[in-house]
């Protein structure tokens, strides 16, 4: 690995100008003894954290730790030991990222990737030890810690008013939602007259959706680490939570509308519920994986912003469907 300089100007470099290529590769079919053999013929020339499993075209496949290799049979087969879920940190990554990805997922090391997953280099622990020596000012301290939204001063006791000043705002997303979404039933009071029974289930439309949303939010948080969003990855991302919220939303809605229907015998109210969940639902994941990646595109921190404004919109999109399908079956 390259010599640190005597200040942390290279935060912002690629990764790659600081990643080791000398790591130890495995054939995913080799077994065991094959692999201790081959490395033994072939030592890379630094230490060995991890081995790294490659296809015959450098993709990654998985890692094998040194002591799960050491201590296996010798005739076991090196696709039943690796770890096929593996972090990565992608080419684009800076230095900076790289720590980050050190702070959070607590690895000794770290394989390189470019986009089609073949493998590039490792980056190990090292690097990041020597970034925090070199971080001897304030500043780059903080812009360390800044990258997951946690600044220096927050990383120490902060007074309760300073706690407030920082979060309140946020909240007020909640209370502007919460007001809009009494408006909202407002105008639907004649349907909610005729059946009162859809007043009963708004609470649990709005939980549900609130809870789809909540999680979409904290995969698109855990997803960002160390990568920048694009606008085409984030309208990958939505597509696919979006279809994973429509299954939630379809077997959660199904299980309150048969409810309904047995508790109440009122099939409007059991369809009403169906479509209600199932596309509030579907709306707050895409929602909650998007809100996160729009505020990091727009430089803005997600961690703190993303999860009020996400539940403030989905409870104002969610109450909307669910009151107009009303509507539609009532009129």
């Amino acid at each position: 690995m390259p010599a640190s300089p005597a200040n942390a100007s290279h935060l912002g470099d690629p990764v790659s100008r600081h990643m080791r290529t000398d790591f130890a590769r495995l054939q995913p079919d080799h077994t065991v003894g094959e692999a201790i053999a081959a490395a033994r013929a072939a030592p890379p020339a630094g230490r060995i954290i991890y081995l790294y499993v490659l296809d015959a075209e450098d993709r990654l496949e998985g890692i094998v730790p040194t002591r799960r290799l050491l201590l296996s049979p010798d005739a076991t087969p090196i696709r039943e030991l690796m770890v096929t879920r593996v972090v990565t940190i992608p080419a684009a990554a800076t230095v900076l990222d790289a720590c980050e990805f050190f702070l959070l997922h607590k690895f000794l090391a770290f394989p390189v990737v470019d986009e089609d997953r073949r493998m590039l280099g490792i980056v190990d622990v090292d690097l990041y030890t020597e970034e925090l020596a070199d971080l001897d000012r304030r500043e780059d301290l903080d812009d360390l810690f800044q990258l997951i939204g946690v600044h220096l001063e927050d990383s120490q006791a902060r007074s309760p008013v300073a706690a407030f000043r920082s979060r309140f705002p946020w909240l007020v997303a909640n209370i502007a939602g919460g007001i809009v979404a009494a408006f909202l039933s407002g105008l639907f009071q004649a349907e909610l007259e005729k059946a009162v029974a859809l007043a009963m289930f708004i609470p649990v439309v709005l939980a549900l959706a609130e809870s789809v949303a909540i999680q979409s939010v904290s995969i698109a948080l855990q997803r960002l680490h160390g990568r920048r969003p694009s606008l085409a990855g984030i309208l990958r991302a939505v597509r696919h939570e979006s279809l994973t919220g429509v299954m939630l939303g379809g077997a959660s809605a199904l299980a309150v509308a048969v409810v309904a229907l047995a508790w109440l015998g009122q099939k409007t109210v059991a369809v009403a519920l169906l479509g209600g969940i199932t596309g509030g639902v579907a709306c707050a994941a895409a929602i909650g994986v998007a809100m996160p990646n729009l505020l990091r595109l727009f430089a803005r921190e997600p961690q703190v912003a993303a999860g009020p404004v996400a539940l403030a919109a989905t409870d104002m999109v969610t109450l909307t469907i669910y009151l107009s399908l009303a509507r539609q079956l009532l009129g």
